[in-house]
């Protein structure tokens, strides 16, 4: 199995040359079709003047199911090169990686570059049915996953039904060359990815479909896990707990993932102070802290020194908890690693537990966590914030319900929406659909504001809101609009909590939230158009509402979802087209000749809804 192989070049000309001789020597499949990828390549190191080493990576990706035991549990799931998590990505800013999927397990999958930008590639995007088919069994797939202006901690996931569960991993990308992190080089690093665990031995894909087949609600994990382990709390986990091991006295850099399907988590090391320099792959002002939050598809920068006596001490993470307290059908499990000093002494019996974790339901602490997080906004690192307008949107997030067929009787399922539509996705992708100018597969009237008004933090809301539309509406941007996303939580059906919101090819800068509802008069003076955060994901929290600028500069089909996949395969998803400028350097490269074919639907889905327009007349 081939492992990453680096290739430097001094100048953009010798990266293209190297590529060529990488294909006569037959290191890389030229049916893979990464030939298109070279204009690209070269635009790319155009864009950052060649000041530094081109650097190519290549990587095979192998899906194949393998046995793991977990809870005394042993079950067959689909991993990466047979590791749960899978293989980390290690890149410099602005490097190219290719990464050739080979499926070798049971149903198509497609694997997503979580926040990486992919400047004019949506083609290596990832999202089924958005921007490319599965990759079917015994078939492959070369991704082309372009850096531009990252910088820290991402990631990689199945983008494929319930699949990224366990196959997922981390990307790692460093500073270029000659230059530093702007904060003190750390002495060490160290990678922990926060995931489930489910302990039933079906496939997790067959059980999320019947369960929505049945309108149910869809499995709940039975513990969490840092590295794929769940820690010494639960049962069969005492010797396989993940443990970190540092020096008195050094500082380490901690590259946080949040890869769990549906919650967010707390976490804590005892005895020891965090500091956060990063959030989603950009740079923030630090912040010193006892505790941080993060949130499914988040990734957080963090340093820690070993300044505490020689000992062991329990790294744990608990689920912050935002729904109704009476819902007690819930993972309430709490995952740990240890963090062990090194040196000649005798361990204690049991690790230092830390005090300052939150309780699952403590709603203040996450607040005032997230309100502190600020960009560096510095020369090198700044906060380009976009402040002329063209499009403002207002998107409301609920859960309702939709209608499923049973052998011709309708019944009532769980559904979710934005601005009640609920997502359905189409025969062949969007990307395909948009730019071959098929017809049929998609509107263009996703709508920017919601179809009623009314109080959307009350426990009272009109009946005509419980039941969503579905459909496959997508919003069309022009090249280099500048955007505003209100996105404003909804307590439709008593099902309010917070939504960890994705939006996929672009970063955006967080310059407002609150509680209620948002007022369009006075909440927008209380913006921060300084330093706000830049992010790929963010909490829209519980009944209130957050509010998001970017500049539409990157040409492709991008998807927007809530990062809780129950929510996700509910339907709490759209699509933004953003179009070519009037330059090739302003325009969706060409696609690669061997894009996965379009065979039919996914497995996952809600039956159309196609009592709706009966129900909603009726309701009328």
């Amino acid at each position: 199995m081939r492992a990453s192989i680096v290739h430097n070049a001094p100048n953009c000309t010798n990266c293209i040359s190297i590529i060529n001789k990488n294909k006569r020597l037959g290191r890389e499949d030229p049916s893979m079709g990464i030939f298109p990828g070279f204009l690209g390549l070269f635009l790319l190191c155009g864009m950052l003047h060649c000041i530094v080493e081109c650097h190519v990576h290549y990587h095979d990706f192998v899906l194949k199911k393998e046995n793991f035991t977990r809870l005394c549990n042993t079950k067959s799931m689909l991993v990466v090169n047979g590791s749960f998590p899978g293989p980390v990505i290690r890149v410099q800013k602005g490097d190219t990686v290719f990464v050739n999927v080979h499926n070798q397990g049971d149903y198509g999958v497609t694997i997503h570059w979580h926040g990486v930008h992919q400047p004019r590639n949506p083609w290596s995007d990832g999202p089924e049915y958005i921007t490319q088919c599965p990759i079917e069994p015994g078939s492959n797939f070369t991704y082309e996953v372009i850096f531009s202006d990252e910088e820290g901690t991402l990631w990689w996931h199945a983008h494929s039904e319930w699949s990224r569960a366990s196959v997922h991993g981390a990307i790692a990308i460093m500073p270029v060359d000659n230059t530093e992190f702007p904060f003190p080089k750390p002495d060490g690093e160290d990678i922990i990815i926060f995931g489930s665990w489910y302990n039933i031995t079906e496939d997790l894909n067959d059980v999320v479909a019947e369960d929505l087949q049945a309108g149910d609600d869809t499995p709940d994990s039975d513990c969490y896990t840092i590295n794929g382990q769940p820690g010494d709390f639960l049962p069969c986990s005492n010797a396989s707990t993940y443990r970190l091991q540092v020096e008195y006295g050094k500082t380490y850099l901690l590259r946080l993932i949040n890869a769990i399907m549906n919650v967010e988590i707390y976490f804590a090391i005892a005895e020891h102070s965090l500091t956060v320099v990063g959030m989603d792959a950009s740079y923030v002002k630090p912040i010193v802290t006892d505790f941080i939050m993060i949130g499914p598809g988040q990734t957080m920068d963090i340093l820690i020194t070993a300044n505490q006596s020689q000992g062991t001490y329990y790294m744990a993470g608990r689920q912050y908890n935002t729904v109704r307290k009476d819902i007690i059908d819930y993972d309430n499990s709490t995952v740990t690693g240890i963090l062990e000093y090194k040196g000649n002494y005798t361990l204690p019996t049991h690790p230092i537990f830390p005090s300052t974790l939150p309780t699952m339901f403590d709603l203040v602490s996450a607040k005032k966590f997230t309100d502190r997080l600020k960009s560096l906004a510095t020369i090198s690192h700044p906060a380009d914030v976009p402040k002329s307008l063209t499009t403002r949107m207002y998107l409301i997030a609920s859960s309702n319900y939709g209608f499923v067929n049973h052998s011709g009787q309708y019944e009532t399922g769980v559904a979710a929406s934005l601005n009640n539509v609920s997502w359905a996705n189409p025969s062949t992708d969007v990307l395909r659909a948009y730019y071959r100018n098929m017809e049929g597969f998609y509107t263009s009237d996703f709508p920017n504001f919601p179809p009623s008004f009314y109080d959307f933090a009350s426990e009272d809301y009109p009946d005509t809101t419980i039941i969503t539309a579905k459909g496959t509406k997508v919003k069309v941007l022009e090249y280099n609009e500048e955007v505003e996303i209100v996105f404003q939580g909804t307590n439709v059906l008593d099902a309010s909590e917070d939504h960890p919101m994705h939006m996929h090819g672009y970063s955006f800068y967080v310059v407002g939230s609150g509680a209620g509802n948002f007022d369009n008069e006075t909440d927008p003076k209380a913006y921060n158009l300084v330093d706000p955060p830049k992010m790929n994901t963010v909490s829209l929290p519980k009944v209130g509402w957050v509010a998001i600028r970017f500049k539409a500069s990157n040409p492709g089909v991008w998807f927007w979802h809530c990062h809780f996949d129950r929510h996700l395969t509910w339907g709490m998803s759209f699509v933004m087209i953003v179009k070519d400028g009037d330059t090739p350097e302003t325009s969706i490269r060409k696609p690669p000749p061997n894009m996965p074919p379009c065979n039919g639907y996914p497995t996952i889905r809600l039956q159309p809804f196609d009592m709706l327009s009966k129900i909603a007349g009726d309701t009328k």
